[in-house]
């Protein structure tokens, strides 16, 4: 065994993958890791709640069920592997299992099993070379084809959330230098809530957006605001102008509803923090392990949409300056109104609790959200009167 045949193994694998059909990556997947010499290879997808590791199904058929059962994300050896993106081995008999993190970027996407007889350094490394290029086809045949669309969702979409998440971005995006994560719920249903974060010229872009209703109205203003927005920052804009545009482009084009937002920039060689308000609750600094109280709030300004009829004033944009570690966290009304069924808020009280418990036991802040937004989902037994969207970034310069 030698470092030739696991390279020629993934040469093989990447000239295949070009214009392989996404219903044909199960089998290309196996044969690489025969031609790895590791074993039985097989992909997992994280569903749409991050609830499920799904196997990359091998028929377009809903009928037609997969060969592998999905796997709990929070009950199994394997969902233990995707919640801390780390290598898991589960010895047998026999065989040893392998579970390996799929990870596009910083994003964590799957798994990959791996069965194999013999387990040594080199498999290992084999093992996560494999698993590092299967996330790069899975995403890049994502693009075109509904196949791994269709396994990530364990129920059928709504009209408007089909229409937000169509608009979103990535859950999760980052560098060496910042993280930033994101989730919302319900997420089959969604209506008004979205949001947006890009990195563009050593600055991390945020956006989020609370549309008014539940209904495709405000899936529709929650595309024309996010549309808006990475129009005006892609043609160089700065926070005031875009919260302007998408002001107006809300008003003429889905009239009589308002929106709320927060637009906000980190430079990432300095810490600045600079944002806009309109009408959005106000975003926390976390540092450490506590909640600064009061850092970053500031009286909210009119909200987004709401016509000529209303007097225009120059937008304030705020400043404040991070430091090293810091996580700034941004959410919607949904999730602090969200109600248990006798009538109890979540609350921020118990919002900040948890985020800030996480980040004592050192958590990445994408699963520090996952089991958040679970925690929020189950405080009213699954049913969400609003949409609930939050956005975490934290900025680690020095990682």
């Amino acid at each position: 065994m030698n470092d030739e045949q696991g390279e020629a193994a993934l040469m093989w694998l990447l000239e295949q993958a070009h214009d392989a059909a996404p219903l044909a990556l199960p089998g290309l997947f196996m044969e690489c890791g025969r031609r790895a010499l590791l074993g039985d290879v097989t992909a997992y997808v994280a569903d749409l709640q991050q609830n499920w590791l799904v196997p990359l199904p091998q028929s377009d058929s809903p009928q037609d069920r997969p060969a592998e059962e999905p796997l709990a994300v929070d009950s199994t050896l394997a969902g233990w592997a995707y919640r801390t993106e780390s290598i898991r081995l589960s010895p047998g008999a026999d065989l040893i299992t392998v579970w390996v993190p799929l990870v596009d970027g910083i994003e964590r996407i799957g798994l990959l099993r791996v069965v194999t007889a013999n387990l040594d350094a080199l498999r290992i490394a084999r093992a996560r070379a494999l698993a590092s290029l299967i996330a790069l086809i899975v995403v890049s045949k994502s693009v075109f084809s509904d196949s791994v669309v269709r396994a990530t969702r364990r129920r059928p979409m709504s009209l408007p959330g089909e229409l937000v998440w169509a608009f979103l971005p990535p859950l999760t995006i980052g560098t060496s230098q910042v993280t930033s994560t994101a989730v919302l719920e319900p997420a089959y249903a969604v209506g008004g809530d979205s949001f947006d974060h890009s990195l563009l010229n050593g600055t991390l872009h945020l956006t989020i957006a609370d549309a008014m209703g539940h209904d495709l109205a405000a899936g529709l203003q929650a595309a024309v605001a996010l549309a808006s927005c990475r129009t005006e920052r892609r043609n160089g804009a700065g926070l005031p102008q875009i919260a302007d545009e998408a002001d107006e482009a809300l008003a003429r084009w889905v009239p009589d509803r308002m929106l709320t937002a927060v637009f906000a920039e980190l430079d990432l060689e300095s810490g600045e923090l600079t944002w806009i308000n309109a009408g959005h609750p106000p975003p926390l600094l976390i540092r450490g392990q506590h909640v600064v109280t009061g850092a970053l709030e500031h009286r909210a300004e009119m909200a987004l949409g709401l016509g000529a009829g209303y007097r225009r004033q120059a937008r304030t944009v705020h400043h404040a300056h991070l430091e090293p570690g810091d996580r700034i966290l941004i959410h919607t009304d949904g999730v602090t109104d969200a109600r248990s069924a006798a009538g109890e808020r979540f609350g921020e009280d118990r919002l900040i609790d948890f985020i800030v418990r996480a980040t004592a036991a050192g958590e990445r802040a994408p699963e520090a959200l996952r089991r958040l937004i679970h925690a929020i989902l189950d405080h009213p037994h699954g049913h969400l009167r609003d949409d609930a969207t939050i956005l975490l970034a934290e900025w680690h310069p020095h990682v």
